[in-house]
């Protein structure tokens, strides 16, 4: 017999979640099924990011991001609040390293007040009365609304409160195939009024056994993070550099968790198959040879400046040049206190193939049956809340 349920989710990230709970906020009676191929909650990204809450000056206005990054962060901050959860409120600053670095910080003021965002342009005095380490240019963004949240205390919460309002968790279920509009899994077929589809770095792969996703694949990249592990105090709050506009990375930058602790990061190194952490860790051939040949086409033609990013990212590896990258944004910070390696994590990023760009906006393909989230990068988490009401008002989920 195949089980049926109003909703499938496909994914317990904090995506998945968010949208499982605005569903039963609204629709308390509906039986919904959240599955995933790992032992627990929020196992890959969404455990493994930064825990910075962004707020929302990256980004155009035409774009998702953009819409929802301010409300993801309020709202985001009210769940904590509300669940007794810790935040830290430090604030960041966004620093330059030259006149071209200076005048950028206005076109990210100029986005973040479109987009409901509360930041200003203060001068280098004001920044190190915020940071006294701090080092810039002239000039510096400051957003007191950046925050830092604990990924995995919030999704093992959200995990908790949905299993308390009657949602069923099932572990170690892996996503087999799309058959006679059932989803079937190595723990049986499942039939969903409603399939969601937040499988993260393998979204792509199952959007197409519904027909969706066709011009799209991942490209799957490592960040890593460096610990400083000296003290808590050589830096006050979020730093972070002036970024390149034309890709979705943010560059190495200074971030603060939630219990004070510093490091520095992340990479953005292409890797060569979607689970990557490690040299050998989860290898797949198949994935290897599919990802590695995309790599080598965006390499060879160049595309968004692939081959200096690749270049740049695979210097990453080398310590003292990470660490350097840091240090050009403080007055002085101990090169030898970085001594730990946190967790890795990869991003699930979205290529289209028919532009070879990387695909800097949430992404979403849907019909009456199914709807698919292709591309959930940062700043997913801190949209999530806010991202999981759109996603039912727009696509009448519920």
């Amino acid at each position: 017999m195949t089980k049926k349920y109003n909703y499938i989710i496909i994914g317990s990230g904090i995506v998945g979640m968010a949208i499982a709970r605005a569903i039963k906020i609204r629709r308390p009676d509906a039986s919904l099924l959240i599955i995933d191929k790992e032992t627990r909650e929020a196992f890959h990204a969404s455990s493994r990011n930064s825990g910075v809450l962004h707020a929302g000056f990256y980004y155009t206005a035409d774009s998702l991001k953009a819409k929802l990054t301010v409300a993801g962060n309020h709202a985001m901050k009210e769940f904590c609040r509300r669940h007794q959860l810790d935040i830290n409120e430090c604030g960041k600053l966004v620093v330059a390293q030259d006149a071209d670095e200076r005048d950028t910080l206005y076109e990210l003021e100029k986005r973040g007040h479109r987009n409901g965002s509360n930041v200003e342009i203060i001068g280098a005095d004001q920044a190190k009365e915020i940071d006294p380490n701090v080092k810039t240019y002239e000039k510096a963004l400051w957003s007191p609304d950046t925050a830092s949240i604990d990924p995995k205390q919030v999704c093992r919460c959200m995990r908790e409160q949905l299993e308390s309002a009657g949602v069923e968790f099932l572990f170690e279920t892996k996503y087999l195939r799309r058959q006679s509009g059932a989803v079937e899994t190595n723990r049986g077929s499942f039939q969903g009024d409603r399939v969601i589809n937040c499988a993260g770095s393998y979204a792509d792969t199952i959007a197409r056994d519904f027909g969706f996703g066709g011009q799209y694949t991942m490209i799957p990249f490592k960040g890593l993070y460096l610990k400083y592990t000296k003290n808590k105090t050589d830096v006050k709050v979020h730093v972070y550099p002036v970024p390149n506009l034309r890709n979705p990375f943010l560059g190495v930058h200074f971030t603060k968790t939630v219990d004070g602790t510093i490091k520095i990061g992340p990479t953005a190194i292409p890797a060569l198959w979607k689970e990557q952490y490690g040299f050998w860790d989860n290898f797949r051939l198949g994935e290897m040879l599919k990802i590695s040949m995309e790599e080598v086409r965006l390499f060879a033609q160049n595309s968004f400046g692939f081959r200096s990013l690749a270049f740049e990212e695979m210097r990453k590896y080398r310590k003292r040049y990470f660490v350097g990258l840091a240090q050009a944004m403080v007055e002085q910070i101990d090169p030898d206190g970085f001594t730990e390696y946190t967790q890795p994590g990869i991003r699930a990023q979205l290529l289209d193939t028919k532009t070879r760009k990387l695909v800097q906006d949430f992404v979403v393909e849907a019909d009456k049956s199914s709807v698919h989230l292709l591309n959930a990068v940062s700043p997913a988490f801190t949209c999530s809340l806010a991202f999981a009401e759109m996603l039912l008002d727009q696509y009448e989920i519920a």
